[in-house]
C-alpha cells in the first residue's frame, strides 16, 4: 500500500527528504483524477531519448502516478538529470510498497523499457540515496551503461557522485544482486535479491563515499522511476 493517499496530501509538506523549496515548487495541483498528475497511455512507453529537450523546459518532475509514490522526487534532483530528460513525464515504474520486494521482478516491469532509470532507495535509517542509470536495469554478463550514470545522496544531505573515467564498471545486473559503480571488489551500490540487504562503498567509477550511515544497509523502500 502506498504511504501516501489522496486524503493526506498535506502530509507530503511534512517528508524529511524533502528540502522546503522542492516541496513548494513541486507544483502538484488538485483535480477530479486524484492530485491533477498527468496519466500517459501505456502505448506511450517508449520515447525518443536520443534528444534533449528544448531550451526552457521546466525541470519541475512531472509525475504520471496519481497516488501511487512514497518517496518523492525533487527539484533539486531533478536539475542534475542528464538533458535528455528535461521535458519528459515520471513514471513510477516500480516501487517496493505497490510491487513486493524481488529483484526479478524489477527485471520483469524494466522489461523492454529503453528509457533511463532514476532508483531511489530509503534504508531503515531515513538515509535517502540512490542511482541515475544510463540504461534500464536488466541481467547482464558484463557491465554496461555511459558516463551519464551517477550516484547520489538525497537526506540528510544532498551530493552528486559524477563518472571518475577511472573504468567503465557503471551497471551489473545478476540473478541474485546487482551492482552500480565497481573497483577493485568494492561497489558504489549493492543490492541483493530480496532488494532488502544492500551496501555502499567508495568506488573508482565515482569516487563515491559511502552512501548510506553504514556500509551496510536494509531498504525501508525502493522506487524506481522511468521516464515517458
Amino acid at each position: 500500500m502506498s504511504l501516501v493517499s489522496t486524503t493526506h496530501i498535506e502530509e507530503i509538506a511534512h517528508i524529511p527528504l524533502l528540502a522546503s523549496s522542492s516541496t513548494n515548487a513541486l507544483q502538484v495541483q488538485h483535480s477530479q483524477t486524484g492530485l491533477g498528475l498527468k496519466i500517459n497511455p501505456e502505448s506511450e512507453r517508449q520515447r525518443d531519448f536520443s534528444t534533449a529537450a528544448p531550451l526552457g523546459s521546466p525541470l519541475v518532475p512531472l509525475l504520471s502516478n496519481p497516488i501511487s509514490f512514497s518517496i518523492l522526487p525533487s527539484l533539486q534532483l531533478s536539475a542534475e538529470l542528464p538533458p535528455r530528460t528535461v521535458g519528459h513525464m515520471w513514471h513510477l515504474a516500480y516501487s517496493t510498497s505497490l510491487h513486493g520486494s524481488s529483484l526479478k521482478s524489477l527485471y520483469r516491469k524494466l522489461n523492454g523499457s529503453d528509457s533511463p532509470v532514476l532508483m531511489v532507495i530509503k534504508d531503515s535509517l531515513n538515509q535517502v540515496f540512490g542511482s541515475f542509470l544510463s540504461h534500464p536495469l536488466r541481467p547482464s554478463e558484463t557491465f554496461y551503461g555511459t558516463g551519464e550514470t551517477f550516484l547520489f545522496m538525497l537526506h540528510p544531505r544532498f551530493k552528486c557522485f559524477r563518472w571518475t573515467r577511472e573504468n567503465s564498471f557503471f551497471i551489473k545486473g545478476d540473478l541474485d544482486s546487482f551492482a552500480i559503480g565497481g573497483g577493485s571488489g568494492h561497489f558504489g551500490l549493492w543490492l541483493d535479491e530480496t532488494l532488502y540487504l544492500g551496501r555502499s562503498s567508495p568506488c573508482y567509477t565515482f569516487n563515491n563515499c559511502c552512501l548510506s550511515e553504514r556500509d551496510d544497509f536494509h531498504v525501508i523502500e525502493l522506487e524506481v522511476w522511468t521516464f515517458w
